[in-house]
């Protein structure tokens, strides 16, 4: 029988100093969006929708939402255009479709959905995944879509003389370290998590981040739980941070708290890594942890008040 109080969510929208933010006076626009999405999932959850229906929903919300480095606020490339992360997992039988260093498409995380359901294959890149999208008919957009006008003068003042940088990554850089991602635990225990995201600014064409790399910025398994990452994809990548997390549950019998903090040290003491994650264990316990200044993020834990954190 199912328990009407079971249902698990939390949302990130990116790990970083966010100075920006705080001088324009905006993280209430931050965390009011955040908990908008956040209720748009608990009644899918509370009717009795799945998990994987459930992220996937709140990361196209996410996706919409230009504030946000993924989707139509996604940060630009140093050819100026868009290239887009995403991946989303599935609990019940470790199922997954991610997609990488694709532009034209509004929702990358509903792209990355299609393949889970409908491909063999587990992550598809660049025009391959574009022609996957034309075969399941979703919409390409135009790159003007994308270029709002906050992104383009944050890639006009990186890319001055001077500047000093070649790109900025997911640290404490500001606002272009807004990846979004979500995980959900529904009314049957079953767990899923989606991760979307722009990359970092100014980067070089072709690059690709943790954001769809399984077991780095992404993870769901019913026996352990979901997690989704946000920060510099490198390190993420480098000590595969969703799947340790998951591991420490699996092998230490670890709670959502206790193997995140593990997680956290682990990415700390190895790399000196930069970012958070959000975690739901498979009890509908719920987690976060963080090595920048802030993560932007929100729960809803065993179908209790939402929560948000700037």
């Amino acid at each position: 029988m199912r328990d009407s109080c079971s249902y698990s969510l939390m949302l990130h929208g990116g790990a970083g100093a966010f100075a920006d933010i705080q001088d324009a006076g905006d993280a209430d626009g931050y965390l009011d969006s955040l908990r908008a999405v956040l209720e748009h999932g608990r009644a899918i959850l509370k009717a009795g929708g799945s998990a994987l229906d459930t992220v996937e929903s709140c990361a196209v919300l996410l996706e919409d939402d230009p504030r946000f480095n993924a989707g139509r606020g996604s940060v630009l490339n140093a050819a100026g255009r868009v290239e887009l992360d995403a991946a989303i997992m599935d609990g019940r039988d470790l199922s997954a479709g991610a997609v990488a260093a694709v532009d034209g498409i509004a929702n990358p995380v509903r792209l990355a959905r299609r393949l889970l359901g409908g491909s063999e294959h587990v992550l598809l890149v660049a025009e391959g995944a574009l022609r996957f999208a034309d075969d399941c008919g979703l919409q390409r957009v135009g790159n003007d879509y994308f270029q709002t006008p906050e992104r383009i003068a944050q890639l006009r003042r990186l890319q001055q003389p001077g500047s000093g940088a070649d790109a900025v990554g997911e640290g404490d850089a500001g606002p272009e370290c807004g990846t979004i991602g979500a995980v959900a635990r529904d009314l049957d225990g079953n767990l899923a998590a989606a991760t979307s995201s722009g990359g970092i600014v100014n980067k070089r064409v072709g690059r690709v981040g943790d954001s769809p790399i399984i077991g780095a910025g992404v993870y769901a398994d019913n026996e352990t739980c979901a997690v989704s990452a946000t920060g510099c994809g490198e390190d993420f990548m480098r000590v595969a941070l969703a799947r340790t997390i998951a591991d420490f549950i699996l092998m230490k019998g670890m709670d959502a708290s206790r193997a995140t903090a593990a997680g956290i040290e682990y990415l700390e003491r190895k790399l000196n890594g930069r970012g958070g994650v959000i975690v739901i264990d498979r009890h509908g316990n719920c987690a976060s942890g963080f090595t920048t200044s802030r993560m932007i993020h929100g729960w809803i834990e065993q179908g209790g008040e939402a929560v948000c954190r700037f």
